[in-house]
């Protein structure tokens, strides 16, 4: 009944040759244009990227680290199953910590969200990881607390929380900090899942088609 592209390769090609003709990316930097790239794609809004803020380079960082076998600690499921694995260089373990059986008494304890409750529970896997945050303010601004106070060192940062509520807040707070990591954020109330499992993706995917 309808006249459309079915072909899932030519599909893909199309997508990324079309966000590439209608995104500016000349203020980004060659490492993370295929980061950039594949947060149009999956927003499937080009001015999206006047928004992004970095430190670094959050790419080089993180495909070192994952080519090392670095865990992948990410604040939801939804990130987790957005995760492509079979790009992950090392079948790096993905780790979402929300349905442990300790969040629980940890939420009450800290008198938290789950979502920063469960970055609570990331302190020994913290160092050298990657982490990837799509969802929760309060897990960003958990994570920088435990990091400032800690100082613990990841080995880069996709930082995409979500929301009307602490959203642009956590990130601003991820940018004025005195943090010395790699990370690729997005200002503003703008983020989620799909964006930020979408970066991570861009790390060791093929977006300049």
């Amino acid at each position: 009944m309808f006249d459309y592209l079915k072909d899932p390769a030519a599909i893909y090609q199309l997508s990324f040759e079309r966000v590439r003709k209608v995104t500016n990316l000349a203020a980004i930097p060659a490492s993370l244009t295929d980061v950039a790239v594949r947060i149009v794609h999956s927003s499937a809004t080009p001015e999206i990227i006047n928004d992004l803020a970095w430190h670094h380079d959050p790419v080089a960082a993180a495909r070192h680290a994952l080519s090392n076998g670095a865990k992948v600690l990410v604040d939801s499921e939804m990130v987790a199953k957005g995760i492509s694995r079979r790009l992950l260089p090392m079948h790096n373990a993905v780790m979402c910590s929300l349905n442990d059986p300790r969040i629980s008494s940890r939420q009450a304890a800290l008198q938290t969200t789950r979502s920063a409750a469960a970055v609570d529970l990331w302190r020994e896997h913290l160092t050298g990881s990657v982490i990837v945050i799509g969802n929760a303010p309060t897990a960003l601004f958990r994570l920088l607390e435990i990091l400032i106070e800690e100082k613990l060192t990841p080995a880069a940062l996709f930082a995409f929380p979500v929301g009307f509520v602490g959203a642009s807040e956590s990130k601003e707070a991820l940018i004025s900090s005195d943090l010395d990591l790699p990370y690729v954020t997005l200002r503003g109330r703008r983020g989620g899942s799909a964006i930020a499992a979408a970066a991570l993706n861009a790390i060791n995917s093929d977006s300049s088609s």
